[in-house]
């Protein structure tokens, strides 16, 4: 079985005010911790979606693949449904990261593809406590509505609508925090120091 990684590196961080992804976060820049959370040598294509030429050369430097978003504008969906039709059709699930998640374990990203081995039909998420997160597999029944998908809230409005196909893990709250804003940054940095 072969499971595909789309990364999600391609939002404007209004937000934040610049390109949050190349800003440093603990020695390394937050798009880094992204690609370094990924187990690559578990998966098939990896696939990184980007507007910015920055993170498509550090993504090329990992040995990942980029896919251009051109249309940013038209939300975090775009970029969902890009990784889905470019690596559908050698793929028999996706899982789908987001790129300003600096606390995302490996193990967790790990623990997340076990599950989806044990249970190929469901979509398996993250979760601590009521709270679910990303990053999210799908199985290869749920790439044609991937691929309709509208807005800004990705892949999440497939999982409300078939709650009865979601798989859940457990994992420490921290792993969940993104980052929005400055603000965020700084929340983050500090749950960090007391990992």
């Amino acid at each position: 079985m072969t499971v595909g990684c789309v990364i999600l590196a391609a939002g404007n961080a209004a937000r934040f005010g610049e390109n949050k992804l190349l800003t440093p976060f603990r020695g390394k820049r937050l798009i880094q911790w992204a690609f370094d959370a990924v187990p690559a040598e578990r998966l098939g294509p990896v696939c990184v979606v980007t507007q910015y030429d920055a993170v498509s050369e550090l993504a090329a430097a990992c040995g990942f693949s980029v896919i251009r978003n051109d249309s940013p504008e038209l939300g975090l969906s775009r970029s969902v449904v890009l990784g889905t039709r470019t690596l559908k059709n050698c793929c028999d699930g996706l899982i789908f990261l987001v790129a300003d998640q600096p606390l995302l374990q490996r193990s967790t990203v790990a623990a997340l593809l076990d599950r989806f081995a044990e249970r190929p039909d469901k979509i398996v998420v993250p979760s601590a406590g009521e709270r679910q997160g990303n990053p999210c597999v799908f199985p290869a029944a749920c790439f044609p509505e991937l691929e309709t998908i509208t807005g800004d809230r990705g892949g999440k409005q497939i999982i409300r609508r078939h709650p009865e196909r979601v798989e859940t893990v457990e994992t420490a709250p921290e792993e969940l925090s993104d980052v929005d804003t400055l603000a965020d940054l700084q929340k983050i940095l500090y749950k960090a120091k007391k990992l």
